[in-house]
């Protein structure tokens, strides 16, 4: 069964850094590629950063040069460190593989007030 169990969110303010991780079971996590989703309240969720197997990263052009992927195959952990934050960065964040399979986690709330 697929678990992906997200924490690290919060309320910070603008201009402030959260780091959010993901840890994953139930896949063999060090076979896929990983991505942070975003999803902010009355709208879709979307992609916000991925990372290949071995490191091979690309981000969301509204998160370029603020945001950074990273993967830990040894802890099944995903990270993403979000610096800079702005409020249009709040949402609740979310890691799957990429592409997604079927099981999402519940999320985790990232709040940057102004």
């Amino acid at each position: 069964q697929v678990q992906l169990v997200e924490s690290g969110g919060g309320l910070v303010q603008a201009g402030g850094s959260l780091r959010l991780s993901c840890a994953a079971s139930g896949i063999m996590f060090r076979i896929h590629a990983m991505g942070w989703y975003r999803q902010a309240p009355g709208k879709q969720r979307e992609l916000v950063a991925t990372i290949t197997y071995n490191g091979l990263t690309n981000y969301a052009d509204s998160v370029k040069g603020r945001f950074t992927i990273s993967r830990d195959n040894a802890k099944n952990t995903v990270y993403l460190q979000m610096n800079s934050l702005r409020p249009e960065d709040t949402a609740v964040y979310y890691c799957n593989t990429y592409p997604t399979q079927p099981y999402w986690g519940q999320g985790t709330q990232v709040t940057v007030s102004s």
